[in-house]
């Protein structure tokens, strides 16, 4: 296990930097002040000089227009990104095309894969299923019928699926019991989006499937795939976590420098050093689960536990730290955290939505737990 950064990673990292300079946390207006969505759509702007930096295709492979980059330098680049709250499809649309690329067949990938690196085509996975607790998969099921694939089901909180061109369905296949991966297009006949709106005043889709008939080349049926795309996003998700929390204790560190009590900067006072210091390591236990995470689903080296294991801790600490980091930032803030014409709690709105993004803490686990008990430990 090496957590050295590659020169291709690194220069994602500094790519990234250079495209996300501009972005400003405030772009859109305040959630805490809009009744309904924050804006009709994501940031396309960002989403075109992404694609002219060849973000978008950095996991894809040469012979589809991409850089052949893995899980790690897609985490380096939205851990950038988390930072200024870019309100893009980068992991969601990334993670699909890559698992069409691991997964899909040729055709697939052909017709797909160029188009979105390009940014042409804009892809969203519905990972949370019907509460957002439970497996995605078991919210829809599937049946072969006639040589196409039949979907019937519900799944909430989809991210970006009001603008997203396909959204990824996990569902459980009724003929095999395993999961599949179904690529539905916006608007297809029998599939219908309701708007639900997300801590951070992003729009969310409940997408409703009702006899929903896929061709069998746009549905993946390869064992592990939605497992295997789970953990990508579970991953990613700590990523940005990870970048949001840096850059709420580095705002909170520039306010308690110079925010003076008695003559004195409230840094310079125990009680505040003390939990900066704490939060501090939750960033680095967030960061240490994050490489670990990302490191097995790039090789597919073994372990004591399958990769998942590994997913599990990451998130686990990006769910508890983030939420810390945040919590304690506004309490260092004073009422100045609460000030909508700051953007601390526009941070404090996205770090609720990716703890509780893809399961809780708890969930995960509870999943941690059996995989312990299905792998004891020597």
């Amino acid at each position: 296990m090496d957590f050295t950064f590659t020169e291709e990673q690194q220069a994602a990292v500094e790519a990234a930097k250079a495209v996300l300079a501009g972005v400003a946390p405030d772009g859109v207006p305040s959630p805490a002040l809009t009744a309904g969505a924050v804006a009709d759509d994501f940031d396309r702007a960002l989403w075109t000089r992404l694609a002219d930096a060849d973000l978008l295709s950095l996991l894809l492979d040469a012979r589809h227009g991409g850089a052949g980059l893995d899980a790690v330098a897609l985490c380096l680049v939205l851990r950038e990104s988390a930072k200024v709250l870019a309100r893009v499809p980068l992991l969601e649309s990334t993670a699909a095309a890559v698992a069409v690329q691991t997964y899909g067949g040729e055709e697939l990938k052909a017709d797909l894969l160029g188009r979105a690196g390009r940014g042409e085509l804009v892809l969203t996975v519905a990972a949370n299923g019907r509460t957002g607790h439970d497996g995605a998969e078991l919210a829809v099921t599937a049946r072969q019928e006639n040589g196409t694939w039949v979907l019937d089901g519900l799944q909430t909180a989809v991210p970006w699926a009001q603008n997203a061109d396909f959204v990824l369905v996990p569902a459980l296949s009724t003929g095999t019991g395993r999961s599949v991966l179904a690529l539905v297009p916006r608007g297809h006949q029998g599939a219908t989006l309701a708007e639900q709106i997300s801590t951070t005043g992003e729009l969310l889709g409940e997408l409703r499937l009702d006899s929903v008939r896929i061709p069998a080349r746009d549905v993946i049926d390869a064992d592990g795939a939605w497992e295997w795309l789970r953990n990508l996003l579970a991953t990613g998700t700590c990523a940005l976590a990870l970048g949001l929390g840096e850059r709420v204790l580095a705002m909170t560190s520039e306010y308690t420098g110079t925010r003076e009590q008695f003559g004195f900067p409230v840094a310079t006072f125990q009680a505040v050093a003390v939990q900066a210091a704490d939060r501090y390591i939750d960033l680095r236990a967030m960061e240490a689960t994050l490489w670990q995470a990302a490191w097995r689903i790039s090789t597919g080296a073994g372990g004591a536990l399958p990769a998942s294991g590994d997913v599990a801790v990451a998130k686990v600490w990006a769910s508890e730290g983030v939420r810390r980091v945040v919590q304690t930032a506004q309490h260092l803030h004073g009422g100045f955290g609460a000030d909508t014409d700051y953007s601390l709690h526009r941070y404090h709105a996205w770090a609720k939505h990716l703890e509780l993004s893809l399961g809780p803490a708890a969930a995960h686990e509870e999943a941690l737990g059996d995989l312990l008990a299905a792998h004891p430990l020597g």
